[in-house]
C-alpha cells in the first residue's frame, strides 16, 4: 500500500497516511477538524536510470562503457600543459621473435 502525504491548509498540520489506492481521499483535518486536509504531490521513492534500470541496481559493478575519462586525471607535462595519452603511457614491450631455425 502506498503512503500519501497530507497537509491542512488552515492549521498547517501534516501527516503521512498509509492507504489503499482505492481508499477515498481524506478531507477532514484530524488536528483542527476543518475540511481543508489535502493530499500533497510528493517525489517517488525510487529513481529510474537509463532504459528502466533502478539507480541501486548493480551498485559497485563495472563503470559504464560510455563517457570519457575526467580531464582532472590527465597528467601535466613539464611546461604545465596536459600531455597526450600516448606520451604519458609507457610503450608496451615487443614480443620476442620466434626462432624458426631451431625447429
Amino acid at each position: 500500500m502506498p503512503i500519501y502525504a497530507y497537509r491542512c491548509d488552515e492549521c498547517g498540520f501534516a501527516k503521512d497516511v498509509l492507504q489503499k489506492v482505492s481508499d477515498p481521499v481524506l478531507t477532514v483535518c484530524p488536528s483542527c477538524g476543518k475540511s481543508s486536509f489535502k493530499k500533497q504531490v510528493t517525489a517517488a521513492g525510487f529513481q529510474l536510470k537509463g532504459t528502466g534500470w533502478y539507480v541501486t541496481d548493480f551498485r559497485g559493478g563495472s563503470a559504464p562503457a560510455t563517457g570519457a575519462a575526467p580531464a582532472a586525471s590527465t597528467p601535466a607535462s613539464s611546461d604545465g600543459g596536459p600531455t597526450t595519452e600516448a606520451a604519458a603511457a609507457p610503450a608496451p614491450a615487443a614480443a620476442p621473435a620466434k626462432d624458426s631455425s631451431s625447429n
